[in-house]
């Protein structure tokens, strides 16, 4: 039995696992930042549209992709065990729950809009 060897293995692993992440190394945290941005983005965008065309499909499309934006965002948040440059992807969640917001808010402003303007 080599106990220590056994030890000493394991404590490289927890080395490896702990060394610093690369600026422009993309980790899973990154990706699901960026998703949540790339949604946030779309969601603004779709919701400025709708309301400038006062359409009721874009709007929803916009409330739909702000929500999403909003959840991954704060589910990277809650899950990220670093601050920023750590790799968790904490800087594009908290993006994300800007981003998700603002998107909700112009969908709901045209969904009102066009149910306005229905009736």
């Amino acid at each position: 039995m080599f106990i220590p060897n056994a030890l000493s293995a394991a404590a490289a692993q927890v080395l490896v696992l702990a060394q610093p992440v690369g600026a422009y190394d993309l980790t899973t945290g990154r990706l699901w930042s960026v998703a949540g941005g790339v949604l946030g983005v779309a969601g603004i965008v779709i919701g400025g549209l709708a309301l400038v065309r006062s359409t009721g499909r874009g709007a929803i499309a916009a409330l739909a992709a702000g929500l999403g934006a909003a959840v991954i965002g704060g589910l990277v948040v809650a899950a990220a065990e670093g601050g920023p440059g750590t790799g968790y992807g904490i800087v594009g969640g908290f993006a994300d729950l800007v981003l998700g917001p603002i998107a909700m808010l112009l969908g709901g402003l045209a969904l009102a809009r066009s149910r306005r303007r229905a009736s």
